[in-house]
């Protein structure tokens, strides 16, 4: 029975790890609480152990250690197909030989609904994904984005509570994806389904999410909403791995009123928002997303420290203008900036001054 504390949570991972060979651990002590109807991404590197949670989850692998519960009961000893979890795999898993109707009827048939209400069924998840013209063709038949499209109706087909997604968008070409990651989103929001997708992808994960845990070497290294993670990234590793960022390596000088003084490496002084470091003389890598660096004064507080800098290289993008500097003995550190009518087109070899505000610049785990 679960206990009170975590009775909300829908799907529950209780003190979890998963080791193949019973020396190296490739989850490593995972908790994780789910409530019904959130849509949760798992991201991170390969081998970060986010798949090998999906399948624990599944009933494809089994957890070492530690109990998975769904709904309050344990499901550690429940074979897969009597969980009530929808599945999607990057490679559709279609049944070559059979129609696409009877690809979403398999699923049915085995849970022993009769005729009438099988054909009801299959015809609501053809038209949830728009495809109830395709029904009598074969999987071979159908283009990648029709075949992922079928295999999304085939895992809502017997309208399971859970639909666990891995690496589902990996085949396809972006434009393709980023619709079929729209259309995810609202088909599980609509249907209120709760959802766990498994991505390597960060944008994807930012897109599409209530909530992002971001794995790695086994463990959650934080779990957030997308903007939580971006603007507010608890370590370095998260800094690093979610969306672009500009790293600063120094010293902390000194911590006071909420504000860390970091010297870097090359002798300047910053202000930074202390995360995880509490005292002097601590190494620490600082963190400062690309639109938040400044070169306009204006934009800045006063007293705000700046930084001198070089203009190594612009590049346009359209939207925005992406700007390579050398700071601070960094010949990587970019800026981004809007594609505004007045916005200034910084030239290579110009020296400038960049600034933010210190609550933009965290001052993270080395």
């Amino acid at each position: 029975m679960a206990n009170s504390a975590s009775s909300d949570a829908f799907v529950e991972f209780d003190r979890v790890q998963k080791s193949y060979d019973g020396e190296v651990l490739v989850v490593k002590d995972l908790n994780l609480q789910m409530p019904k109807g959130e849509f949760l991404t798992m991201l991170g590197p390969s081998g970060s152990g986010k798949t090998t949670c999906l399948m624990m989850l599944a009933g494809f692998e089994t957890a070492t250690h530690g109990e998975i519960r769904l709904d309050g009961r344990e499901i550690n000893n429940i074979p897969p197909h009597k969980r009530g979890i929808g599945m999607v795999f990057q490679n559709y898993a279609l049944f070559p030989h059979m129609t696409i109707g009877e690809n979403l009827s398999f699923p049915l048939e085995v849970r022993g609904l009769g005729k009438s209400e099988r054909e009801a069924k299959i015809k609501r998840a053809l038209d949830m994904v728009e495809m109830g013209a395709f029904i009598n063709r074969r999987p071979a038949q159908l283009s990648g984005g029709q075949q992922q499209r079928i295999a999304l109706s085939r895992a809502l087909v017997f309208e399971p509570e859970l639909v666990l997604m891995d690496e589902p968008l990996g085949a396809l070409d972006k434009q393709l994806r980023e619709k079929m990651q729209f259309e995810i989103t609202h088909l599980a929001h609509n249907l209120g389904i709760t959802t766990v997708y498994v991505t390597h992808d960060q944008t994807e994960a930012l897109t599409m999410s209530d909530r992002v845990a971001v794995f790695d070497d086994g463990r959650i290294q934080q779990l957030a909403p997308p903007d939580e993670l971006y603007e507010q990234p608890q370590n370095s590793f998260v800094a690093q791995f979610i969306g672009e960022n500009n790293t600063l390596e120094g010293v902390v000088k000194e911590i006071k009123g909420g504000i860390a003084l970091v010297q870097l490496d090359d002798g300047e002084l910053i202000d930074c928002k202390p995360i995880n470091v509490s005292q002097p003389g601590e190494r620490t890598r600082v963190s400062i997303r690309p639109e938040r660096v400044e070169f306009n004064k204006d934009r800045l507080k006063e007293g705000a420290h700046t930084l001198k800098a070089e203009v190594l290289e612009f590049i346009y993008m359209g939207d925005i203008f992406r700007t390579r500097l050398r700071v601070a003995g960094n010949d990587e550190f970019v800026v981004k900036t809007r594609n505004a009518p007045d916005q200034v087109r910084l030239k290579p070899g110009t020296q400038i001054e960049i600034g933010w505000l210190p609550e933009d610049c965290r001052a993270l785990d080395a």
